[in-house]
């Protein structure tokens, strides 16, 4: 009987997300043709207004069902002082597509919507994809070392192509979101990548190096963001169909370094200085993770 309820709740689950999708889209569509076709300064404010509306409305959504159809035990500390009206760049360590509603859950309301960088090629996902880029996600160009090589007439042109999708974001707050790890945690990734730590890949600096680029004068703050699942990682299925979750969330708000911010990504000497401030923020994350597993394990 059991099996079966968690069965019933995960397809319920399930079809509400991807109706609940759909039903917001419509009129963020219809929204994103108008400010299209109004490209006025005005019309943009009016029109930027109605979809962050959306999109609140859309998570809020999202947070209510979840709330209804189980049991979830946050154990949260470091909302205190969060503000709409503030440039964040917010990391955290990534194990689940769980994280994402994690984030939008404990986020919702308090910072400005959560932008997430995404691969310009994700631009094409059906119906996501042009809801994104009606939501104003920036969509990223990398190009690999070994092209660059190759064709080294685009070398820069990836972080000028980051710098004009920040743009949009220089006279109004944005919180901007990014997996350093590049992906989720698993053992065997964390074998293949001889990861130095125990509960973490090892972080990739390219993308939010970018950012901090592009975004200087505004990103003046981070906030680093710990997930833990105590009782186990659970895929989005898993979570949907249970009726219990516990998940532990801590949350740092750091000031970014001025040397850090507004650099050439491109540069050796600030690459390392890079890496070696997200290395040491690793390092301490790494070890709380360590402490938050050892205290509250079952």
């Amino acid at each position: 009987m059991r099996a079966f309820i968690g069965l019933l709740r995960g397809l319920t689950g399930a079809a509400f997300l991807v109706l609940n999708t759909l039903f917001w889209a419509v009129p963020v569509y219809i929204t994103a043709v108008f400010k299209l076709l109004l490209p006025f300064k005005t019309t943009r404010g009016f029109f930027d207004t109605i979809l962050n509306f959306l999109s609140y409305a859309w998570i809020y959504c999202i947070n209510a069902f979840i709330e209804f159809i189980k049991n979830v035990d946050y154990d949260i500390e470091g909302l205190e002082g969060l503000k709409r009206d503030e440039w964040y760049l917010v990391i955290a360590n990534h194990q689940t597509l769980v994280d994402i509603i994690v984030l939008q859950k404990i986020f919702h309301g308090r910072i400005p919507f959560l932008k997430y960088f995404l691969k310009k090629e994700l631009i094409w996902m059906p119906i996501l994809g042009l809801a994104w880029w009606a939501l104003d996600y920036p969509f990223m160009q990398r190009y690999p070392a070994e092209l660059l090589k190759k064709k080294p007439h685009l070398r820069g042109k990836d972080i000028e192509a980051t710098r004009k999708a920040c743009a949009k974001f220089k006279y109004k707050p944005a919180s901007i979101m990014n997996f350093v790890e590049g992906t989720r945690f698993t053992p065997a990734k964390h074998a293949a990548h001889h990861s130095p730590y125990e509960y973490l890949l090892k972080p990739r600096s390219g993308g939010i190096s970018y950012v901090l680029s592009a975004m200087g004068e505004n990103m003046r703050n981070l906030i680093d963001v710990t997930i833990v699942y105590p009782d186990g990682t659970e895929n989005a299925w898993g979570f949907l169909s249970s009726a219990k979750s516990r998940i532990i969330i801590r949350i740092d708000v750091l000031p970014i370094a001025t040397n850090l911010r507004g650099q050439d990504p491109d540069d050796p000497e600030y690459r390392n200085r890079f890496n070696v401030w997200l290395n040491d923020l690793w390092g301490k994350k790494d070890a709380k993770i360590a402490q938050l597993v050892k205290s509250n394990k079952l």
